[in-house]
């Protein structure tokens, strides 16, 4: 059966959880294997120390690391539900004591509509579950699904190409180089003119008491083809993926590659031609992002995400107090000035569970070790693998 996940926790409560049920037995896995993503999301700094700018203060306070309570024996998993759970560090602030209810939304956040939803009569019942610290259980998960995908070579990174309009020069890099400078990157860029750019944009916004947004990719390498399905519209992958991007807090838009530039030229110019590579089915462009047909090619997905600034800014906007009515101005609560170069891990969490899903969908098994054989049939495409068709068919009669 497919994999599943749900999360449970509130920003300021004791602790975040994540259940991952559908995982197959055989997998090692460790804390180990979630922590150093954890870290990433924090933002806690990129390999050579240096801490990502415009981060919450919270992230300082934060430790975030993994609990694995169930579903995994002796170090590897034995088929069951995975639980994990993320202490809050911030709880023990709150903890007992009378907090005033936050009676005017915040405009971009879900304090206003979640009220309208739930019928809540104090915001923070709103905030503190839609607060993107809720990410660090799904970050979690996708660590574990990053691991199952790591057992057949399918690997998972991100870079920031754009924070505020200052834009990267990433077009002739290879992907693999992207990620890798990215990891070197305070900024999570792999464009070393474009990050020192970027961080000055983030200084200049923080001293302006505002926020900023950006734009970050998410590559999957090694992807063999036939991941996905046409013949439904929710088991398409194109679909799937971009679900999931706009899932998390604060994403706004998808590209499926170079998908709005595309949308300006002509077919002739755009689709990946289809040729032969000893005697294997191969394409020299990437065009499509490594899918068709909402089916992966066996081409590096590319998603490109758009973020908006984060709705809480210290330079106070309109709003209405909804207890007294009246108009007010907002009320700053600790937050992000910029997210962006923190954000690429959550969508890295996002991707590696939608492509452990349909990597287990398209295998089946209930074991690593039934799944590995079935793995390598998939590699790649090769003409004499397909069936061709000697003579006319007759569809209907």
């Amino acid at each position: 059966m497919p994999i599943r996940f749900l999360t449970s926790g509130e920003s300021h409560g004791p602790a975040l959880t994540a259940i991952l049920e559908g995982m197959p037995a055989g997998l090692p896995l460790s804390p180990d294997d979630i922590n150093p993503d954890l870290a990433r999301r924090q933002g806690l700094g990129d390999r050579k120390g240096r801490p990502y700018i415009g981060a919450s203060p919270r992230m300082k306070l934060e430790r975030d690391t993994a609990a694995i309570l169930g579903g995994v024996m002796a170090g590897v998993t034995i088929g069951g539900p995975i639980a994990v759970q993320i202490q809050n560090l911030d709880h023990d602030t709150w903890k007992g004591k009378a907090i005033e209810p936050m009676t005017i939304p915040r405009p971009g956040h879900a304090d206003l509509t979640g009220a309208v939803k739930h019928g809540y009569n104090d915001l923070r019942l709103s905030l503190e579950r839609a607060s993107a610290r809720e990410t660090s259980a799904r970050v979690a998960v996708g660590a574990m699904c990053r691991k199952f995908l790591s057992q057949f070579g399918i690997r998972v990174g991100s870079y920031v190409i754009e924070i505020g309009g200052v834009s990267a020069s990433v077009d002739e890099m290879p992907l693999e180089d992207r990620i890798a400078r990215a990891f070197d990157s305070d900024m999570s860029c792999p464009d070393e003119s474009a990050s020192h750019a970027m961080r000055a944009r983030v200084e200049d916004i923080i001293r302006a008491k505002d926020t900023l947004g950006g734009v970050f990719e998410v590559v999957a390498l090694g992807l063999p083809p036939g991941l996905g399905s046409h013949v439904h519209w929710d088991r398409r992958l194109t679909g799937r993926l971009a679900q999931a991007m706009l899932s998390i807090p604060a994403m706004k838009g998808v590209e499926i590659g170079p998908a709005f530039d595309n949308a300006k030229k002509s077919g002739t110019q755009v689709h990946d031609e289809i040729v032969l590579h000893d005697g294997a089915l191969a394409r020299k462009t990437n065009r499509a992002g490594g899918l068709e047909g909402g089916i992966t090619t066996g081409g590096p997905i590319l998603l490109r995400v758009a973020m908006k600034p984060i709705s809480t800014t210290l330079t106070p906007l309109k709003s209405v107090d909804l207890a007294a009515g009246r108009e007010a101005a907002t009320q700053y609560e600790r937050s992000d000035f910029c997210a962006v170069p923190r954000a690429g891990v959550i969508g890295e969490a996002m991707t590696c569970f939608v492509l452990a899903d349909a990597l287990i969908e398209k295998l089946g098994g209930d074991s690593l070790a039934e799944m590995k054989p079935r793995f390598d049939s998939l590699r790649q495409s090769r003409l004499d693998d397909l069936p061709m068709l000697d003579e006319p068919t007759v569809f209907w009669e």
